[in-house]
């Protein structure tokens, strides 16, 4: 593999000696593949990206595959197979009520049977032809992915894989960050040099992995709510409070990076469009923490209405307006699920 090193995010003095904001492709490249399948990790790689994000979630038998949820009645064709109609079931996933089918009642074997489809046909119509195309992927597999496509492009190539729930599953007895550390181990990645950055939602298995892995942590939070570890042991802190300045220098005992909803960022005005930005990125900063907030998509569906190009959700609007005034704010870094015209903004070519 080359020895060429990684884009690692860096803060923003550092960028006047050329270094350049990261872009992670948000579920591989899903504004032109369906999420999580090797066809969209490989086109986001493809697309000039040396970092993906995985969402990882487990199997009945132990294994670790990429699903955005653990529920994928939405991104399978698991709805439309009569051999798989007797596990559809109803379970609360982090305080929440879902009906569907769930990875963690199937062994590999058998998801291995089902299909990708496109998650949002509705905004990605185009998605849909891809529909049928590749199976669910497992972790393991992407990691030969970075590899035999690394070799190929002749640039080392990284994964950002996001411990999913957490809390709920170790409250099943299947808990994802074992299976995660043990795949790191067995890829020689449990090193300080590895194109590896671990992510959640949550904050308990955060600083428990800080003690098990030499890989840097990313801290995700949300512009509502509360991490679900909290909601389950009755810690009454909330999202807000973990991006004060005392919840970043709590924050930055463990992690390196801090992964905001954009929102956290730049929030936006009662009317729809962007507002002043907000401290986060300074204070975060001031910890010592490098700021990657998520997630950016081309389509008016999710811009601010400013940047919207008609009224047709699906349409793409100005994209490169919006990321131009975040890159601005000083991020280190963003996450999107079009990493081609992410590239584009961050490059300026």
């Amino acid at each position: 593999m080359s020895s060429l090193a990684l884009p690692v995010p860096v803060a923003p003095a550092a960028l006047a000696s050329g270094v350049l904001p990261v872009v992670v492709g948000h579920r591989g490249a899903p504004g032109h593949r369906p999420e999580h399948t090797l066809g969209s990790y490989e086109l986001a790689f493809r697309q000039g990206v040396s970092w993906v994000d995985v969402d990882l979630v487990p199997t009945a038998d132990g294994h670790l595959v990429a699903r955005h949820e653990n529920e994928i009645g939405g991104t399978t064709d698991v709805a439309r197979r009569p051999e798989f109609r007797s596990r559809r079931t109803t379970k609360v996933v982090d305080g929440v009520e879902l009906t569907g089918w769930f990875t963690e009642d199937f062994t590999l074997e058998e998801l291995k049977t089902l299909r990708t489809v496109e998650r949002i046909p509705k905004l990605r119509p185009d998605n849909t032809i891809y529909n049928g195309r590749w199976p669910i992927v497992t972790y393991q597999e992407v990691l030969d992915l970075t590899v035999r496509l690394g070799r190929e492009l002749n640039r080392t190539l990284g994964t950002y894989p996001e411990v999913k729930h957490s809390t709920y599953f170790s409250s099943i007895g299947n808990p994802v960050e074992p299976k995660l550390v043990e795949l790191l181990e067995r890829n020689g990645l449990n090193r300080v040099d590895a194109p590896v950055v671990i992510q959640s939602f949550e904050v308990a298995n955060l600083r428990r992995l800080s003690e098990q892995v030499l890989v840097p942590l990313l801290q995700l939070t949300s512009s509502d709510g509360a991490p679900a570890d909290f909601a389950a042991t009755g810690d009454v802190r909330t999202y807000a409070d973990l991006v004060t300045p005392a919840g970043l220098a709590e924050i930055a005992e463990y992690a390196a990076y801090l992964g905001p909803d954009k929102n956290q960022v730049i929030p936006r005005d009662p009317d729809g469009n962007l507002a002043s930005p907000a401290a986060l990125v300074h204070d975060a900063h001031e910890a010592g923490l490098l700021v990657i907030p998520y997630t950016f998509r081309n389509e008016n569906s999710f811009l601010p209405v400013e940047f919207r190009s008609s009224a047709d959700p699906a349409a793409w609007g100005s994209i490169f307006s919006e990321e131009s005034v975040f890159l601005a704010t000083g991020i280190d870094g963003l996450f999107a699920d079009q990493p081609d015209t992410a590239l584009l903004a961050v490059t300026g070519s």
